[in-house]
């Protein structure tokens, strides 16, 4: 014979006896509760337990609804559908019909630096410097968030044979207080990086999807004589990279060819690049551009400060593994062989992947470190660089933003200016990136991109590497700061500085002219 109850021997032993706490969590990580479970078995001899509100003892053992016993069903009813009918009505608070949230519509929220404004940097610790975080507005009457949550009753046995359901878990954060909920991220949950990697790109995954007939379609467009460019484009630009990936995959499949390889002999100029790029995940572009930047004679340093600066740690991460993969080369190593001093420190640095992930600003660090920051620049004769590396690295944007604020309240200068005073060289480009992006990344991409086609000629090499890499992350957002900032859509200045495929594959990764 087998026991169902759990540590064996006889039933009842283990199990947590009723109206006491039980001290043994129901599943890992739950805080000790109210019982769970079946209640405890009568021990043979013992007396029946006492009729509540006059009631025989038995399943009709239950409180009395508010308004005193009788109310809405006599104390001893004979058990029955009707009786169990009324018990449930009463038991429900006669609430009435619960109504629906109200959907919200989709779509990004207005682009801050529009209108300027305060930072929005959430503070810990206190101070008056940062804005007050927006409050969700009261639940309406009636909706789920209205009713009160369900209170144990501790001194009320269960039934024979019943069980009665836990309470709620709340999760609490170290120290006790409880955890606020958070949003996933690409790091926390793979089913959710892609729904997060989309959020803001103007890309997105195509529905429905077929790999077989997308890599059909290719297969024709690139048969016989000439090379159907539409077609390429079509899906080129309007599967997602995961998608890509597939299709690469399947063409392979079908065809024993390489995806790739045909495409670079159908695809040249500009317009070929923009399709090779779109071939490789986003970890192997970045390091495809990393070792193009560092191999050869002269070191592109803007392209190095560009990925450095902008990428998460993860990313990073997952950058330097595909670098080793691609090419059997360490990156950090790369880059100190390729660079020196100051700046070189200053890449090392970044290409540890070990900035602050935090989305609060601790205030009176940001008042430690601004005092910090001037004392080893402004005020004093020369600069300590090892300062503002230390700082400008290994904090978060959100604390860098309460920094800089707090910075320019102690010199007359902003951040940017006084590196501009102290620094020069490819030290000062790379300090004013981290500075950039971290006070709005999608601005900062936005200028790259106002610098690339500005005036005479075009930089298409930053023109294409900044659209393909982001427009499945926050391309919708540098469109609303490149019109904020510039007075004209983004779509547009692009359709003016190119021409030909190479215009139409660029305006379709970015969602058109407008």
């Amino acid at each position: 014979m087998s026991y169902p109850y759990p540590g064996g021997g006889y039933p009842g032993q283990g199990m947590p006896q009723p109206g006491y706490p039980s001290t043994n969590p129901p599943y890992p990580g739950a805080a000790p509760g109210y019982p769970q479970g079946p209640a405890a078995m009568p021990m043979p001899g013992a007396p029946p337990a006492p009729a509540l509100y006059g009631g025989p003892a038995g399943y009709d053992q239950m409180p009395a609804p508010p308004g005193g016993p009788g109310l809405p069903y006599s104390p001893q009813p004979p058990l029955g559908f009707q009786t169990v009918a009324m018990a449930a009505t009463a038991f429900r608070g006669g609430a009435g019909p619960v109504a629906m949230p109200t959907p919200q519509p989709p779509g990004p929220a207005p682009y801050p630096s529009a209108g300027g404004g305060a930072p929005p940097y959430p503070v810990v610790g206190g101070g008056t410097a940062a804005p007050p975080m927006p409050q969700a507005p009261p639940p309406a009457s009636g909706s789920f968030r209205s009713a009160p949550p369900p209170q144990p009753h501790s001194s009320v046995p269960s039934a024979p044979g019943s069980q009665r359901r836990p309470p709620p878990q709340v999760p609490t954060a170290p120290g006790g207080h409880r955890a606020a909920p958070t949003q996933p991220t690409p790091q926390s949950k793979a089913g959710g990086a892609s729904q997060t990697r989309h959020k803001y790109g103007t890309l997105r995954e195509h529905q429905p999807f077929d790999p077989h007939a997308d890599g059909q379609t290719l297969r024709n467009a690139m048969r016989g004589v000439g090379t159907d460019e539409k077609a390429i484009i079509d899906i080129m630009a309007h599967r997602s990279n995961d998608q890509r990936q597939k299709i690469i995959l399947q063409y392979k499949t079908m065809y024993g060819k390489d995806l790739i390889d045909n495409l670079k002999s159908d695809c040249g100029g500009r317009f070929g690049q923009v399709i090779h790029y779109l071939c490789m995940t986003p970890a192997r572009l970045d390091a495809y551009l990393l070792r193009n930047a560092i191999k050869g004679f002269g070191t592109d340093e803007k392209v190095l400060i560009e990925i450095l600066t902008t990428r998460t740690n993860q990313e990073l991460t997952e950058i330097k593994i595909a670098y080793n993969t691609d090419y059997n080369k360490n990156l950090e190593q790369d880059i100190i062989d390729d660079t020196s001093g100051h700046f070189k420190r200053l890449m090392v640095s970044l290409a540890q992947g070990n900035r602050s992930e935090n989305t609060t600003a601790d205030m009176a660090q940001a008042q430690r470190e601004a005092k910090e920051l001037y004392d080893a620049g402004e005020k004093k004769w020369g600069t300590d660089e090892s300062k503002f590396n230390a700082i400008l690295v290994s904090r978060s944007p959100a604390q860098l933003r309460a920094t800089f604020d707090e910075y320019s309240k102690l010199c007359k200068y902003t951040m940017e200016q006084s590196i501009k005073r102290e620094m020069s060289g490819d030290l000062e480009k790379g300090m004013l990136a981290i500075v950039k992006s971290a006070r709005d990344t999608p601005a900062f991409f936005a200028e790259k991109l106002y610098k690339s086609m500005k005036g005479l000629g075009t930089d298409d090499d930053t023109l294409i590497r900044i659209v393909v890499s982001r427009c499945e992350v926050d391309m919708q957002l540098i469109k609303q700061a490149f019109q904020a900032n510039y007075k004209q859509t983004l779509g547009r200045f692009i359709a003016g500085d190119t021409s030909g495929d190479y215009q139409k594959i660029l305006l379709a990764l970015i969602g058109g002219k407008d």
